[in-house]
């Protein structure tokens, strides 16, 4: 059974996160699928590339589940497929839209911050806690679009902001209803055809963060590959698990 949905249109793919029991956490499956439509949908020309989640959210980041089974290189492996996504979102010559609602967390925020067009329902709530783990992922990301000093200041105290923060430093494009979201993605249609796509892709290209890709990846390993991830990982869940 496929993790994700896609809706093929001539110049528009709709990716939708379809693991609605998990929160549409990020496991090995739906990462791969992901990458796989992100890098087809470049591939074949698509104009428009849009990420949404089925049911309560658009994800809850990384799957926890059966973590502990599983090995820190197992794990190593699956922070680095998460990153690669990413990247290859961010480096997408398709003009990609994310679609947040509800509550987002650690790597499915992450995937929301990759996509150039970032529509949050008002009640969208974020929170990047892969700190409190040692992971270091998505933060030159994040400081690209609300700034280094605002992105220190959320990823040190773990802080959950809402879509009106979001908005207002820069995290989140827009703020609209999932009954407007139609109209927006209608609307990046339009303007993802004014150009034509060798233009649009060496624009993006140009404006991209794909300098920093290697070192975003770099700083990811290495906080990955320190000994007693698992440990780590094991202390954030009891220490989730009392708070809530």
């Amino acid at each position: 059974m496929n993790a994700i949905a896609i809706d093929r249109q001539d110049d528009c793919w709709t990716l939708t996160l379809d693991r609605e029991r998990s929160a549409n956490a990020l496991n090995a499956q739906i990462v791969d699928e992901l990458l796989e439509a992100v890098v087809q949908a470049g591939v074949q020309g698509v104009r428009v590339l849009v990420l949404q989640g089925k049911g309560r959210n658009l994800s809850a980041g990384f799957d926890f589940g059966g973590f502990e089974e599983q090995s820190e290189a197992d794990l190593l492996l699956r922070f680095v497929r998460i990153e690669t996504l990413l990247q290859a979102i961010g480096a997408s010559p398709c003009l990609t839209v994310g679609l947040a609602h509800g509550r987002n967390f650690g790597a499915g925020a992450d995937l929301f911050a990759a996509c150039q067009w970032r529509i949050a329902e008002p009640g969208a709530t974020f929170r990047m806690p892969g700190l409190a783990f040692g992971l270091v992922l998505g933060t030159r990301r994040l400081a690209a679009l609300v700034g280094p000093e605002r992105a220190r200041d959320l990823l040190e105290s773990l802080a959950t902001f809402g879509a009106d923060e979001a908005h207002a430093m820069g995290f989140a494009r827009q703020l609209a209803p999932q009954a407007e979201w139609p109209a927006i993605v209608q609307e990046a249609r339009r303007v993802a055809a004014v150009l034509p796509a060798a233009s649009r892709t060496r624009l993006y290209r140009t404006l991209g963060a794909t300098a920093a890709a290697d070192a975003s990846l770099a700083d990811l390993v290495r906080s990955a590959a320190e000994p007693g991830l698992k440990a780590r990982m094991q202390a954030y869940r009891d220490a989730s698990a009392r708070r809530s």
